[in-house]
């Protein structure tokens, strides 16, 4: 497949979180790699049944919030964040899912997600901050 073809697979779309181009006045876009890697924020960062239109979209990792820490849990939030982007984020193949426990006390877990691109077979990684206390928010 030629260039074009990969970057038509990889896509366009608007930047997150919405924003405007300083420049041209008109909505921000993000292309191809970053695109992906907002896309992974997006599907991580909604739970299943915000969207109306589509009810399943989403992580399931907003159920185990108010579950108390343990291994068990850890597992959870794993399956979940690998079942979502397995199911709704088709330009990835999943390398490695990976809790890491060391902020639970502060209410943060860092997920720690490895990935290739399918078509160009360029990996990446994204640690994701997920957030099980109201007072660790941003």
């Amino acid at each position: 497949m030629d260039r074009q073809g990969q970057r038509d697979f990889l896509g366009v779309g608007w930047r997150f979180p919405v924003a405007t181009d300083p420049a041209t006045g008109d909505i921000a876009l993000s292309a191809y790699a970053r695109d992906i890697k907002e896309a992974i924020r997006i599907i991580l960062l909604t739970a299943p049944g915000e969207r109306v239109m589509r009810p399943r979209f989403g992580c399931g990792i907003h159920d185990l919030v108010f579950e108390e820490m343990s291994t068990t849990v850890l597992f959870a939030v794993e399956a979940a964040v690998r079942d979502a982007l397995t199911v709704y984020e088709p330009r990835i193949d999943l390398i490695s899912v990976a809790v890491d426990p060391i902020g639970a006390l502060d209410g943060v877990l860092l997920i720690a997600i490895d990935y290739r691109v399918r078509r160009t077979n360029q990996t990446d990684n994204l640690v994701y901050p997920f957030y099980f206390k109201e007072s660790g928010a941003p």
